[in-house]
């Protein structure tokens, strides 16, 4: 017996075409980019070298993503089968995310047409953190795709090439695990290289990169919460919660881990009472941190972990916690000094919009066309 179903809900409904005129419009705009230039359609000047589409996109977005990543964690290193029924749309999700940030690098590539030097031995600069993560993101969304293929081989019943596959699945499953690993260090390792361009609050230097990870399997957890619990909603489903209610457990675990080592390093560093400049860095430090704090209040609670209502907006919360860390320490409080300044143009926020639009549409084809989403019995 199969344990997932598909769906086979109408796809073109009101909200899918609203989300295409928005994929529609981000795709003209991208036309203009590449036909005419970056300055076209950004305010990227000589101090901010990327703006919205690379933090989203590669720094927030993969994040996001990290949800097939910390299940496999979960799942396969630390053997806790029960929430396997999670795994096939968190790979979904993270290919989709991860796709994203590969095209965010590339439409934020200057000389765009380079693209292939990443792969060229005499080109490499294996001393470039971005380098890591441009190579890393690559080789994972081939990763990703290889773990999405059984559920194709199951949606068009090739049995026999299903089972050749798992022989070597749990290679591929450990690279899922290596990569993500290595490039979401690679991302604090990349404030770690800017130096005194990052605000104080936001630099820990040694231990950045394991408050990359920590934030990213928080990020990843809390996606995976949210789109289960929107699925139930949206597709008419029984809800998830006796399976969510573990990961909210793990989250709580995690985000305390993450501000305690935040917190510790900057008392030992010096740096606690910047909390209390009460300007734009100490106002945007302590909006984040209640935006941790507030979740992990709800979900320590087995009443109100039970709730679906609370843990979805929980989830949410710490969504938008994770995205606002990681937008204050590379764009918000970013300073690459006097004389520069960045605000987002129209039509970079439209592409972002858009971007984001056609990956929920490709979800939304995938789970309605394929068995990805687990049986409700099982």
């Amino acid at each position: 017996m199969n344990h997932h179903v598909v769906l086979n809900r109408p796809l073109l409904t009101p909200p899918f075409l609203v989300l295409g005129a928005f994929g529609v419009t981000a795709i003209a705009l991208l036309l203009v980019r590449f036909f005419f230039g970056m300055g076209a359609v950004t305010n990227l000047n000589g101090g901010y070298a990327w703006g919205i589409w690379v933090v989203y996109d590669i720094v927030v977005g993969t994040a996001f993503a990290c949800g097939g990543y910390a299940l496999a964690v979960t799942v396969y290193v630390f053997n806790k089968g029960r929430y396997h029924p999670l795994v096939r749309p968190a790979i979904v999700t993270s290919l989709l995310g991860y796709a994203l940030g590969a095209a965010g690098a590339f439409i934020d590539m200057g000389r765009y047409w380079n693209f292939y030097h990443i792969f060229l031995p005499e080109q490499m600069n294996p001393h470039a953190v971005m380098f890591e993560v441009a190579l890393c993101v690559f080789l994972y969304v081939l990763v990703l795709i290889i773990e999405f293929l059984p559920t194709v081989l199951e949606k068009f019943k090739a049995q026999a090439l299903q089972q050749k596959l798992s022989r070597v699945l749990f290679f591929f499953v450990a690279l899922g695990i290596l990569l993500p690993t290595m490039h979401q260090s690679s991302l604090g390792s990349f404030l770690i290289a800017m130096g005194w361009k990052v605000h104080p609050l936001w630099q820990t230097m040694e231990l950045q990169p394991l408050l990359a990870i920590l934030s990213a399997f928080i990020m990843g957890f809390a996606a995976v919460i949210f789109e289960a619990s929107l699925s139930a909603v949206g597709f008419k489903r029984k809800p998830e919660s006796p399976i969510l209610i573990g990961l909210a457990k793990m989250i709580v675990g995690l985000t305390v881990a993450f501000l305690g080592v935040r917190f510790l390093t900057l008392l030992l560093t010096g740096k606690l009472g910047l909390i209390f400049a009460f300007d734009l860095g100490s106002a945007m430090f302590l909006l984040e941190t209640a935006m941790f704090i507030y979740p992990v209040v709800i979900l320590s609670s087995p009443t109100r972990r039970a709730n679906g209502k609370k843990l979805l907006y929980a989830a949410l919360c710490m969504m938008l916690a994770g995205a606002l860390y990681r937008f204050d320490a590379f764009l918000i409080t970013f300073s690459p000094g006097a004389g520069y300044s960045y605000f987002p143009a129209l039509p970079e926020i439209l592409i972002t919009i858009g971007m984001v639009a056609i990956e929920v549409m490709a979800y939304l084809f995938i789970v309605t066309r394929f068995p990805v989403l687990a049986r409700e019995e099982h």
